[in-house]
């Protein structure tokens, strides 16, 4: 069985107020110049003044009442020196207390020693706030150069939200007659590099919601996600070129549209990508046919689509496979691609006969290749957890004897240890660390001997103690379940390596902080004063953490949180995976009650 549920609960009982954006877009009444004045009733009834003009918002629909004949005398309340953006052009006092603070770039919100930065289109309609007034309720009406922008507080709870993304998923999200799950773009949701890997995220989320819900529409979601995913080591068989037994496709796209070989693949372009980086393979084709004729799909996968799908298929066998015929097709495409890889010298071979660019883990590379000596610790952890998930769900020992192989002749144990390469916080790769924490995960579910399980906790605590400051709820999740109970001794001392501070809090946190509106809008926050620089363009709180995830921009938890700036013009839309794998798993692990 699985981690036994932890009874450790983050007191998440009912809804919890979120600020959200109420957008007036297509109104055509609307006021849509500068904004010198703003009222706002606790009805939620708003009266604003733009160029002499009187506009009410009520009922859902704004009026211009023509000639202002009042004045709107606006709050003043003086800025304190703390205040991270200067300098203040308006405020307004919230009925608990706290206070809004308009500026030139954005708007504020003090509540006593803490700040909240509004910046950017996810929360005003132009960051030129020129007037603020908030109702009791604690809604913030908001006067900008570019018209009004409304903050309203919402109650709902963590399960409400995750409803929420999982019903845009299935509108927005899917991708052929499989269901790839990927964000959207403003002309439709296009086919990723890692599609094989976002899908089996959000079909690890589903499996743990089954888990926890025993419902039907997580099942089907799960099974689905399984289908698409398998279907990745299936599509490459038989056409031509042919792929050996057990490769992988990074993604796939009908034949019925445009060829994709046609402009952006070809040897001038592969020619021209070798100049910038030797290991760039030339593929001509990049996206061959499959057998059948209806699909091109795409070749060269990468390690982290492996990761991804080893991650899910374990999931998927322990959580939703019921019967004997669903987990034996679980064992066959497991198989299949460990297969490939143990009779390849661990390494994944494309059409062309040569390993793909990344999924390499061939102890004559990773150890004796000074090219490969970056990719050693993640690359050994990721071929372990592999070979432990194949044994755990075939029951074959040989798989097990080849990672004892491995572990004893050419010390990738070791090697795992060190599976992180980084100088201090907030370096390295942070594809990488969601690549290293779903390895983590599944060894250390899946590992009996004592002084393995003794080496990969302690790589995990010196892993996770350089990437707490991100506050990423699906690592702290891992960390947190996998090493309870773990120790570390060496010559010197005995390591507790349990997880300690607020991990649980800064979670759940996160999980109530994370945007219901994930379109990719422009974030600055380069200029504000409350910001420890860490190098250019990045930074922290002066506590040493990452901006709340409400202040900062993710698609998936491969982004640099460390970014103070991000570009964008909310024409993509994220799919919310990066919410629904670690509330569900938050639940299932009982980090997480709602």
């Amino acid at each position: 069985m699985p981690l036994l549920l932890l009874v450790m609960f983050a007191g998440l009982l009912g809804a919890f107020p979120m600020q959200v954006r109420k957008r007036f877009d297509g109104d055509p009444n609307q006021p849509s110049k500068r904004v010198t004045g703003i009222q706002l009733a606790d009805n939620g009834e708003i009266r604003a003044i733009s160029e002499g003009q009187l506009f009410i918002y009520a009922q859902g629909k704004w009026t211009n009442q023509g000639e202002a004949k009042e004045t709107m005398a606006a709050e003043s309340i003086a800025a304190p020196a703390s205040i991270p953006v200067q300098p203040a052009t308006c405020s307004a006092k919230a009925a608990d207390g706290s206070v809004w603070f308009g500026t030139a770039k954005g708007l504020l919100h003090q509540e006593g020693n803490e700040w909240e930065y509004r910046q950017g289109q996810r929360w005003l309609p132009n960051d030129d706030v020129v007037a603020v007034a908030v109702n009791k309720r604690g809604d913030v009406a908001v006067g900008t150069a570019a018209g009004v922008g409304l903050i309203q507080i919402r109650e709902i709870t963590l399960a409400e939200k995750a409803r929420l993304y999982e019903d845009a998923i299935e509108k927005l999200h899917r991708r052929t007659e499989f269901g790839y799950v990927l964000e959207r773009s403003a002309t439709g949701v296009k086919d990723s590099d890692n599609d094989g890997l976002w899908t089996s995220m959000y079909g690890a989320s589903q499996c743990f919601a089954y888990a926890v819900k025993k419902d039907a529409a997580s099942l089907e979601r799960a099974r689905k996600a399984f289908r698409a995913v398998a279907f990745l080591s299936e599509v490459t068989q038989g056409g031509k070129p042919n792929g050996l037994p057990g490769l992988v496709a990074r993604t796939i796209l009908p034949t019925s549209g445009p060829d994709p070989n046609a402009k952006a693949y070809t040897k001038e372009t592969d020619a021209a990508m070798q100049k910038r980086d030797r290991k760039w393979k030339t593929l001509v084709p990049r996206w061959p046919k499959s057998a059948d004729g209806k699909w091109y799909w795409k070749a060269d996968v990468s390690s982290d689509e492996l990761d991804g799908h080893f991650f899910f298929y374990a999931l998927y066998y322990d959580l939703v496979a019921q019967t004997t015929a669903e987990k034996n097709e679980v064992r066959k495409v497991v198989r299949r691609i460990i297969d490939h890889l143990v009779n390849h010298d661990f390494n994944m071979i494309d059409w062309d006969g040569k390993p793909t660019r990344w999924t390499v883990f061939s102890p004559a590379q990773l150890n004796r290749d000074k090219d490969w000596w970056q990719e050693r610790g993640l690359n050994s952890l990721s071929i372990l957890a592999y070979l432990k998930v194949a044994h755990h769900v075939t029951g074959d020992k040989k798989y097990h004897d080849v990672a004892q192989w491995l572990i004893t002749e050419h010390g990738y144990a070791q090697n795992a240890m060190f599976a992180k390469l980084a100088q201090g916080v907030g370096d390295g790769n942070q594809s990488d660390d969601e690549m290293a924490y779903m390895g983590y995960y599944s060894l250390l579910q899946y590992e009996t001997d004592p002084e393995l399980v003794e080496r990969y906790a302690f790589s995990l605590k010196r892993y996770w103690d350089l990437d707490r400051p991100e506050l990423n709820p699906f690592f702290n999740f891992v960390a947190a379940a996998t090493l309870k109970g773990k120790k570390f001794d060496d010559p010197h001392r005995v390591y507790d390596l349990a997880a300690t501070g607020p991990w649980l809090e800064e979670s759940v946190d996160t999980l109530r902080r994370f945007p219901l509106d994930l379109r990719n809008w422009a974030v600055n926050n380069s200029q504000r004063r409350d910001i420890t620089r860490m190098g250019p363009g990045r930074g922290t709180k002066r506590n040493g953490k990452v901006l709340p995830v409400d202040e900062r921009m993710v698609f998936h938890w491969n982004h640099d949180p460390f970014r103070l700036d991000v570009g964008g013009d909310g024409s993509s839309l994220a799919d919310g995976t990066s919410y629904l794998l670690p509330y569900y798993m938050g639940r299932y692990l009982g980090f997480v009650k709602d």
